[in-house]
């Protein structure tokens, strides 16, 4: 398993019992995998947020990381990991993330994961984004300055794909990188009317789930 190089204790707003009142409020809102609580606990999110919003890092509420976007709420990167892993056998070979922005997502998947692959359209956050994950020790991960629609065809076939950021419609690109078995958690549709949905892969079908109402910013297409 990787995880942080460096030990990480918070103050204040970032401490230990801030942290729990977290994983508490998401344990009563859904979240039953004890696994993906405790990276939730252990991660230490005020450092993927700017300084001056490290005192809310352990609310449950997305959080502007800059460019327009945003660092997920703790409850929805939660949900999608849990949807992601549910009765799999760990770890995963191979999972394609959509969307890197400030890493946070992608911290808390690696241990779930042999390897990760991740792909962010904005550069300025791909580089800042590898260098935090780099300093905190985080060895499993693949990066990629590219456009998300199009997802890593060769790496593909994937174990799963995780997307952070809603198109309108599946882009058929990531459905056709899934493995057999393999599973696509993302949210679709326009902004105030979107759900956060699985796919699995079955043959050439794919078994849709309903998982959530959710708020993403938008998937652009290109690079930035």
């Amino acid at each position: 398993m990787t995880g942080e190089k460096r030990a990480i204790r918070g103050i204040g707003m970032t401490s230990a019992r801030t942290r729990e009142r977290l994983v508490q409020r998401l344990g009563e809102t859904g979240i039953s995998n004890h696994a993906v609580l405790e990276r939730i606990r252990s991660v230490p999110r005020h450092l993927f947020v700017d300084e001056a919003l490290a005192s809310r890092a352990y609310e449950d509420s997305a959080l502007p990381i800059g460019q327009g976007q945003t660092i997920s709420q703790p409850w929805v990167v939660a949900l999608m990991t849990q949807a992601l892993i549910a009765g799999a056998d760990l770890p995963l070979k191979k999972v394609l993330e959509v969307g890197t922005g400030c890493g946070y997502q992608t911290a808390v998947l690696s241990p779930f994961v042999r390897q990760v692959f991740t792909i962010e359209r904005i550069s300025g956050l791909q580089q800042a984004a590898r260098t935090r994950l780099n300093e905190l020790g985080f060895d499993n991960v693949r990066y990629r300055h590219g456009d998300g629609f199009k997802g890593w065809p060769g790496q593909a076939p994937f174990d799963g794909i995780i997307v952070a950021a809603a198109p309108p419609e599946v882009p058929g690109a990531l459905l056709e990188q899934l493995n057999e078995g393999g599973r696509l958690i993302i949210p679709v549709g326009p902004s105030g009317q979107q759900d956060l949905v699985r796919y699995t892969r079955r043959g050439d079908q794919y078994l849709r789930e309903q998982l959530s109402r959710v708020s993403f910013v938008p998937l652009v297409e290109g690079t930035g």
